[in-house]
Order: C-alpha cells, then sequence, then structure tokens
C-alpha cells in the first residue's frame, strides 16, 4: 500500500524557516516533489527531486529559498524553506511518481501540511 506521510508545517512569521519532511513506502518511485496550493489558486509544483541521480528543479519563486533533499536509507524527502514570506502560505502535498510515469503529474499524494507565514 502507498503512503506518503507529510509533518513539519506550521506558522511562523515572514523571515522565518520551516522544514517539511514526507516519507514514502510502498512503491518504488522515480521522483518525489512537494506542490502547495493557496485559497483561491492553482496547485503549483514547488520543488522536485529525481531519485536516480539526485537533480533538483524548482519553481521560480521559491529559488534560493527552498531547498529539497532525500534521505534514500530514510525514504525521506525534506523541503527546507529559509526566508519564508506571507504569499508562501498554503496548504503543502507531497507527492511521487512510479517508473513509467512522468513526474509532472505524480500518482501518489500526501495528505498535506499547512503552512501559514504571517507578515
Amino acid at each position: 500500500q502507498v503512503q506518503l506521510v507529510e509533518s513539519g508545517g506550521g506558522s511562523v512569521q515572514a523571515g522565518g524557516s520551516l522544514r517539511l519532511s514526507c516519507t514514502a513506502s510502498g512503491s518504488r518511485y522515480v521522483c518525489m516533489a512537494w506542490f502547495r496550493q493557496a485559497p483561491g489558486k492553482e496547485r503549483e509544483r514547488v520543488a522536485v527531486v529525481y531519485l536516480g541521480g539526485g537533480s533538483t528543479a524548482y519553481a521560480d519563486s521559491v529559488k534560493g529559498r527552498f531547498t529539497i533533499s532525500r534521505d534514500s536509507a530514510k525514504n525521506t524527502v525534506y523541503l527546507q524553506m529559509n526566508s519564508l514570506k506571507p504569499e508562501d502560505t498554503g496548504m503543502y502535498y507531497c507527492a511521487a511518481t512510479p517508473p513509467g510515469r512522468t513526474c509532472n503529474s505524480p500518482n501518489y499524494w500526501g495528505q498535506g501540511t499547512q503552512v501559514t507565514v504571517s507578515s
């Protein structure tokens, strides 16, 4: 059974930091990503890590502030978020893609963790 368990969301003031964690089980994956969705906005991919080679990619809005990383031994992916802004507020979702599928459309999703940044 595929399961993605997220943790680490919360409330922080602008300029602060948070670290999200996502532990995956139940399948093999080629990539894992963090998406976010703010009220009234479309969901966007924030960051992705390709598990084969470890390469990463980021949305322009978070480049230089967010870092995605992985711990293969723990099947866990992290999102370190620094210099947070109020516009980073939203529900953050971990997502994973199995072999044979595109990383742009993950098959599996976590339950989401709320991040709130106050000004």
